[in-house]
């Protein structure tokens, strides 16, 4: 019986409960019982679909378990944990009921069994995660929490357009492997890729997570990104197109983080540079490359999420996030600045920490395709992502010059969250064996190779170098008050100007033609009372032959139209 009910709803449906708990530790340990409960039911299920509806004629399956969803829920339900306990201080219940139904509406759709299921999921994910961005109420957050809710709506709007088109071809909502050969497959690859933040279509990441809540940039970084690779890599497994878009993925985000001052938004380029990563994966298709992804996936909640917290501390401490006025606070917060460390270690694939494990099954998968051109490529991005976020996150944060800022440590919760997150990064890296038991395909692997330590360990000495001979040299972008122009900015100003042309545009039609309507209204009522004066044409006796003739010409044209 409990297996025909989706996870989901545990978390959904209790979070509806939130407000009406008491403020303080009751409502705190109430809502760590929320994913609680939800991890003993993804746990009791067993591999198989589950929760067959019929719905208007549809034949729905709204849960699945199997090995690709399972590391999936799996991850979701740690990173709910560990986002409850980070922001346990809040007394926000706004963000305390979006962030759980966020993370209900992530593990919903992973859990998904046909095309309908996702697409409800992908649109709570959509809602409740606007809220995070709201929740930080200024007029900053509002235009960002907007925009970011129009791309995701389109998203599903997509989504939607895509699944009728599949149906209508097919005949089948399963969500399983689809293809760009299926008419609907191309739109439903473009709805999972504004999600994932595909080229040209990520600008909602790095404008909306910067400006979310403290705690909610954390919700934010974990699920709705994971969820757009899940589905990829469930519909569009081995799509050779994935491979360059991966590509490009994991290489442009690194010039914009490297001029960025704010911290924040230089990690939300970050993670377009790790989907980068998994999209490739998935693109290159096989048992490797997809362990790959998926395990990639996974590590990249823990770390980057651990980043998210650190730099979500010191904006929560300090007021600012901004490299140019930070720095030297190492001194007031050295916990915080140690799991930045960690995870900072993780994202840039130091051996012994997560990212290594995780990356080097796809940058293998290249090679094992002898894809020269693109391991070069991954290779790159690895030495780009350890320059921007490896290194220039906690440099400017807590080393780098002495902004003479003192403050408290972070809160007790939030080190909690960030050490766990931390000891994660590490076992995974120290001990893949049982972590690698998790991943969908059964491949034969051995990440600690003499190859793959000597490589990494090279990529990230020249990589430190260059660094440090920029830095000493003055040739590294200082770290500026600016605003970066990216691809939002297209809709942000260009696009919001022609959305005021064309309202202004409507509406100066709409007045002409209700002047229109309302002069042709005024010339018919003139001629009505013209014509029924007493000296008007139809006030004056008309013969009954002429009205015989007109009543016959009425009837004949009407036998010849019913005929015809």
């Amino acid at each position: 019986m409990i297996a025909e009910i989706t996870p989901a709803l545990v978390l959904i449906l209790g979070a509806l409960l939130v407000p009406l708990t008491p403020q303080g530790w009751i409502r705190g340990a109430y809502m760590l019982a929320l994913p609680a409960l939800a991890a003993v039911h993804v746990l009791l299920l067993p591999l198989g679909e589950f929760g067959r509806l019929e719905l208007f004629g549809l034949s729905l399956t709204t849960v699945r378990m199997d090995e690709l969803s399972r590391p999936f829920s799996y991850i979701f339900l740690i990173a709910s944990v560990l986002s409850v306990v980070y922001s346990l201080h809040l007394r926000d219940a706004t963000q305390q009921v979006a962030g759980l139904i966020y993370a209900g509406g992530a593990l919903g759709a992973v859990l998904a069994g046909d095309l309908v299921t996702l697409l409800v999921f992908w649109e709570v994910i959509a809602v409740a995660s606007a809220f995070l961005v709201f929740a930080r109420r200024d007029e900053q957050a509002y235009g960002a929490g907007m925009r970011y809710l129009l791309m995701q709506l389109g998203s599903g709007l997509l989504l939607l357009a895509g699944l009728l088109v599949h149906y209508a071809s097919t005949g089948s909502l399963d969500f399983g492997p689809i293809g760009l050969e299926s008419p609907g497959g191309p739109l439903l690859m473009l709805a999972f890729g504004v999600k994932a933040a595909f080229p040209f279509l990520h600008g909602w990441l790095q404008d909306a997570y910067p400006e979310a809540t403290v705690t909610g940039t954390v919700f934010l970084s974990a699920f709705t990104t994971k969820v757009a690779i899940y589905a990829l890599a469930r519909g569009f497994a081995g799509a050779e197109i994935l491979v360059p878009i991966g590509a490009a993925m994991t290489a442009f985000p690194i010039f914009y983080a490297v001029i960025e001052n704010d911290l924040r938004r230089v990690l939300a380029y970050s993670l377009i540079n790790q989907l980068g990563f998994m999209v490739v994966g998935v693109g290159i298709g096989t048992e490797l490359a997809l362990n790959g992804a998926v395990a990639h996936a996974f590590a990249d909640i823990l770390f980057k999420g651990l980043l998210f917290m650190t730099m979500g501390a010191v904006l929560f401490r300090v007021g600012t996030i901004k490299g140019s006025e930070l720095g030297g606070l190492y001194k007031s917060m050295p916990w915080t600045t140690g799991f930045c460390i960690v995870g900072a270690a993780s994202i840039s694939a130091f051996p012994l920490f997560s990212g290594f494990v995780t990356k080097s099954m796809i940058i293998s998968a290249a090679m094992e395709q002898d894809r020269q051109l693109l391991w070069l490529m991954l290779l790159f991005a690895s030495a780009g992502v350890f320059h921007h976020a490896g290194i220039k996150i906690p440099y400017f944060a807590f080393f780098a010059h002495d902004s003479g800022k003192r403050c408290a440590e972070a809160p007790l919760n939030m080190l909690i969250a960030m050490g766990a997150a931390a000891a994660m990064c590490i076992a995974i890296g120290v001990l893949p064996g049982p972590f690698y038991s998790l991943l969908p395909f059964r491949v034969d692997y051995h990440v600690y190779s003499l190859e793959h330590v000597l490589t990494q360990v090279q990529l990230l000495f020249w990589s430190a170098l260059a660094f440090a001979v920029l830095m000493r040299t003055g040739i590294y972008p200082p770290e500026l008050r600016s605003t970066n122009l990216d691809v939002d900015w297209l809709y942000r100003r260009p696009g919001r100007n022609a959305a005021r042309a064309a309202a202004d545009g409507a509406a100066a039609g709409w007045r002409g033609f209700a002047r229109a309507v309302l002069g042709a209204t005024g010339l018919g009522n003139a001629l009505i009372e013209r014509l029924r004066q007493p000296t008007g044409r139809l006030a004056q006796s008309w013969p009954t032959g002429r009205m015989a003739f007109w009543i016959t010409m009425m009837l004949a044209a009407y036998l010849i139209f019913f005929y015809l």
